[in-house]
């Protein structure tokens, strides 16, 4: 089992920034790609981000590239989503995901989720 807890999410001003936390205990973390899903009200939940168990992959979703980066600390077990540049339609609760294989694109390939966290962007 992996546990996963999410923290930074808030309020935020369109074109401000902010830094998603995920820290995971349990298994061990370096073994595990990780991704960012969001889901806003009413929509589908949709890849953000995504991770290789090394760092040294990353994917990301078209609507947030150039704007969103992923990381990872393997030693503080820990992945993190920086968000610039926000905007409006950044709003949606924020999940991150753990996975041992297969697509990053598709929730159904991760074996574990965190809780989410709010992130609302005024305009």
């Amino acid at each position: 089992q992996v546990q996963l807890v999410e923290s930074g999410g808030g309020l935020v001003q369109a074109g401000g920034s902010l830094r998603l936390s995920c820290a995971a205990s349990g298994r061990t973390f370096s073994n595990y790609a990780m991704g960012w899903f969001r889901q806003a009200p009413g929509k589908e939940r949709e890849f953000v981000a995504a991770i290789s168990w090394s760092g040294g992959s990353t994917t990301y979703a078209g609507s947030v590239k150039g704007r969103f980066t992923i990381s990872r600390d393997n030693a503080k077990n820990t992945v993190y989503l920086q968000m610039n540049s926000l905007k409006p339609e950044d709003t949606a609760v924020y999940y991150c995901a753990a996975q041992n294989t297969g697509s990053y694109y598709y929730p159904e390939w991760y074996d574990y989720w965190g809780q989410g966290t709010q992130v609302t962007v005024s305009s």
